[in-house]
């Protein structure tokens, strides 16, 4: 008996943070596209060795300056972001616009990056060989492809952004607390 209680006590814990999760999303449904960009930071950033090692590697045209670009622009997002969507206003146009010609340009240069590796293995002449000491360049390939995906996404939350926000907003939080149903009954006249 008491493990049921204790269980059902659980359940309830968990509903609770799971109303207050949505109840968060509600004020704020702009978090979901920062999710996004906060996982297309870590994993560009957490495998930047990869990253470079191809570019010492490969040192193909502009290559350096891609990796540099997409490094700094991943960071400066995150500050864009918070200024597009300041607390209890509106959404900043300016800002906004500005986000996204960031994350074009993020997608532009990572799609450059990936281009020189693929004409770097596949080239005719003096062609890089996939091996085990250079395993890091398809590596730093496959996460440059993630991180393009991850924007992408992160793009298409922003511009469906007022479309789930209407359907968050939707969503019913409200506790039900049974001693407010029956407020009639409740007897408030002065008996002394």
């Amino acid at each position: 008996m008491a493990d049921q209680k204790k269980t059902k006590k659980q359940g309830r814990g968990i509903k609770e943070v799971f109303r207050k999760y949505i109840v968060a999303l509600k004020r704020s449904p702009q978090t979901i596209p920062l999710i996004a960009l906060m996982a297309s930071f870590f994993i560009y950033s957490l495998n930047l060795t990869a990253i470079a090692n191809t570019t010492a590697r490969i040192n193909g045209k502009n290559m350096g300056q891609c990796e540099f670009v997409a490094m700094l622009f991943s960071i400066l997002a995150f500050v864009v972001f918070l200024r597009s969507f300041p607390k209890r206003k509106k959404a900043n146009k300016p800002m906004l616009g500005l986000l996204g010609g960031m994350l074009a340009l993020l997608i532009f240069v990572d799609n450059v990056y990936i281009k020189r590796i693929v004409s770097a293995t596949t080239r005719a002449e003096n062609k890089i060989v996939i091996d085990k000491n250079t395993k890091y360049i398809d590596t730093a390939k496959s996460v440059v492809t993630l991180h393009v995906i991850c924007i992408v996404i992160t793009a298409v939350l922003l511009i469906t952004l007022p479309l789930y926000a209407k359907a968050i907003r939707k969503i019913r939080t409200s506790i039900d607390v049974e001693a407010n149903e029956n407020m009639a009954a409740i007897d408030i006249s002065d008996d002394e």
